[in-house]
């Protein structure tokens, strides 16, 4: 599954961290022991135990957030006797790329929560109730207020649940133990296997029963993972109960007040009509264009970083713009891509029509399976496999390519399911060469004195392109798919060749990191 979901960090990321005396087997941190790490003793598949607990977590999360998000745009555009809101199909595929892009930027609140007021324990408890009351809202409440409402509270908790599950299972972990790339593994198969199931199940609900009961299906899928998780919390390590970096409390009041202020701000600009559903998702790209062009500014002007570290900065430029336009291809999974399966898809298999929010399973079936070809490919292939920005390049244009591959479907009626099935493994097979490496290598390039600066530019640049995703799909339409899947790409694919034309520049700008 995406971006939307935590990727695997790289064992280079973070080498252990050696006191004075280690090597001679004395004064070693007493935070940093299996006991410390796994108070319980418990195993879990050889790893520790309370990796089994934020595993069912993350897999109920992604259920209910693939589910209801599988079901999301067809319940906008839908005509109000088949059960949904009647809302245009241009607006409604916006909205879903806008909400898909603030999730992403929610989570950089959600790791502001984590680290100054809550720590990372609360703050993922607190998401995940968010999250279950979203989904109850998009059940219950009828109309537009149930969706916005839902919406917000899902988004919000995703953001939050984003930015502190995988430093949850990092915990489990001493900074050697030698499970932790395993455990991450593992970890990251429950988020597809969450991501397969979810569209499934709340697919055939919808068809067969309607879309309240899929999206209450969401909710009792994220119900499950919640009370799992509070019957067997206790057993996580005393350190994400703690809050790493605590805010003052002479500083609480305003920054309550400033968030007061964006609040309102919010309010008043919906009110007015400066913000609406036509162009939320233009007004989420901006925000992510400006954030940033704020971090960047930031980081080039402060006299913190050393040459090398300004250079690791000038160096993610161009990735952070090869990472938003594969994901403004990508994440269209969720806009057209659905809008083209209700429409242009043969959906029929021996008399039953496959509901439509099925085609989204496809991806993290395909993860599932390649996934760890690919990682054998990379481990067998050591340090003679392509450098980072090579990897992107070749991941955008297999993004691209992709895209091409609707053209041949353009003059018949009725595409086979399998032709989606394959334009997905395209798409799939381009995202394992981009994206589990990206977040990874933002890790790489960030400075020492600014590492949560660099995670929010790549969490920017993914809601760049997802909220892209939403805008761009207003320009689809059944008539004129031929310029609109033929432009995007072939300019996609132009942008992965110049990747690959600056990949050694840029591989030298990252002075050292691969």
């Amino acid at each position: 599954m995406t971006v939307n979901s935590p990727t695997p960090p790289d064992p280079s990321v973070h080498p252990p961290e050696r006191t004075p005396g280690d090597a001679a087997g004395v004064a070693v941190d007493p935070a940093d022991t299996p006991e410390a790490h796994n108070p319980s003793g418990r195993t879990f598949m050889g790893q520790p135990g309370p990796l089994a607990n934020l595993f069912s977590v993350e897999l109920w999360e992604r259920f209910s957030f693939y589910g209801m998000q599988g079901i999301l745009a067809i319940y906008m555009y839908f005509a109000a006797t088949d059960g949904g809101l009647g809302i245009d199909e241009g607006t409604a595929l916006g909205i879903v790329g806008a909400y898909g892009g603030s999730v992403y930027l929610f989570s950089i609140l959600g790791a502001l929560v984590s680290d100054r007021l809550l720590g990372p324990e609360k703050t993922l408890f607190g998401s995940a109730v968010m999250i279950m009351f979203g989904h109850i809202a998009l059940a219950l409440v009828p109309g537009v207020v149930g969706l916005g409402l839902g919406l917000l509270l899902v988004g919000v908790g995703s953001g939050g649940l984003k930015s502190t599950a995988a430093t949850l299972v990092g915990a489990l972990y001493t900074r050697d133990d030698p499970r932790r790339d395993a455990g991450f593994s593992i970890y990251y198969m429950g988020i597809n296997i969450g991501g397969l199931l979810g569209p499934l199940v709340t697919g055939i609900a919808q068809q067969q029963w309607g879309f309240h009961l899929g999206f209450g299906l969401a909710a009792v899928g994220m119900a499950i993972g919640l009370l799992q998780y509070v019957l067997t919390r206790k057993g996580l390590p005393a350190s994400v109960h703690t809050v790493p970096d605590p805010l003052p409390r002479a500083q609480r009041p305003l920054w309550a007040l400033i968030a007061v202020g964006a609040v309102v701000l919010v309010a008043v600009l919906a009110a007015t009509g400066v913000l609406n559903a036509q162009n939320l998702a233009t007004v989420v790209a901006a925000l992510a264009i400006v954030g940033a062009v704020v971090i960047f500014a930031i980081l080039l002007a402060s006299k913190k970083l050393d040459s090398d570290e300004r250079s690791r900065v000038v160096s993610f430029i161009p990735l952070f713009i090869g990472t938003a336009a594969f994901f403004a291809l990508f994440q269209q999974q969720f806009t057209v891509i659905t809008l083209y399966s209700d429409t242009r898809l043969d959906r029929e298999i021996l008399g039953w029509e496959m509901p439509i929010s099925w085609v989204q399973s496809f991806n993290p079936f395909f993860i599932i399976v390649l996934a760890p070809v690919m990682a054998a490919l990379w481990t067998k292939l050591g340090t003679r496999q392509p450098i980072t920005p090579r990897k992107f390049g070749v991941g955008i244009i297999l993004m691209g390519s992709a895209f091409l591959l609707f053209l041949p479907m353009a003059a018949v009626v009725s595409v086979p399911v399998l032709w989606i099935a394959m334009i997905m493994l395209v798409a799939t097979v381009g995202e394992l060469w981009l994206s589990p490496v990206g977040l990874s290598l933002a890790t790489k390039l960030a400075p020492r004195s600014y590492p949560v600066m660099m995670m929010a530019l790549y969490n920017l640049s993914v809601a760049l392109g997802t909220a892209l995703s939403g805008a761009l799909a207003g320009f689809y339409s059944a008539e004129n798919e031929v310029g609109y899947f033929g432009v995007l790409g072939a300019v996609t694919i132009a942008i992965g060749v110049l990747m690959l034309l600056v990949a050694k520049p840029v591989g030298r700008a990252m002075r050292g990191v691969r």
